[in-house]
């Protein structure tokens, strides 16, 4: 298996295909808006907070790949999470489940139509690192906390019966 596919693989295992975890968008598929922005007395964040979080994450890295440069971020990890507290309603909540999904389709794409030397090349700015490893490690971190999703979605929904 080349290192393109095992990304893929990885890609699709964060996105839609149900392997070893449920993916994100088994994991979203019926939460619901008050679902999405419930948070547990131990949990710093809810599910749609780390919706936004990945999102953001997941295009950083996308565009950095794409444009094959580092862009400078003003934006502080924290700020990934933050819910816009005048939007939480279906229609922003769905909004917000298209655009991980379209991400991840929009990475695949990227990655499946690549030069297998640009997932070789190394980023001399981010620690010498190749590209594939960098989004080996992007996988991990979604799959993370897409866990973490499920788990809140799991919680919510004791709580709620």
């Amino acid at each position: 298996m080349s290192v393109k596919e095992v990304l893929l693989d990885q890609l699709a295992a964060c996105h839609d295909d149900e392997s070893w975890f449920k993916p994100s968008k088994t994991t979203l598929n019926d939460v619901s808006v008050n679902d999405a922005v419930w948070k547990a007395k131990d949990q710093p964040h809810s599910i749609w907070e780390i919706a936004n979080h990945l999102i953001f994450w997941n295009e950083m890295w996308l565009n950095r790949f794409i444009n094959d440069d580092l862009l400078e971020s003003n934006t502080t990890n924290d700020e990934t999470f933050e819910l816009d507290l005048l939007k939480q309603n279906e229609a922003s909540w769905n909004e917000t489940i298209q655009r991980l999904s379209n991400g991840f389709v929009h990475l695949r794409e990227v990655i499946t139509n690549c030069d297998d030397i640009k997932l070789e090349k190394r980023i001399p700015t981010y620690s010498n690192a190749q590209w594939w490893g960098v989004i080996s490690n992007l996988c991990i971190h979604n799959a993370y906390h897409i866990g973490q999703m499920m788990l809140l979605k799991k919680q919510v929904q004791k709580y709620q019966s």
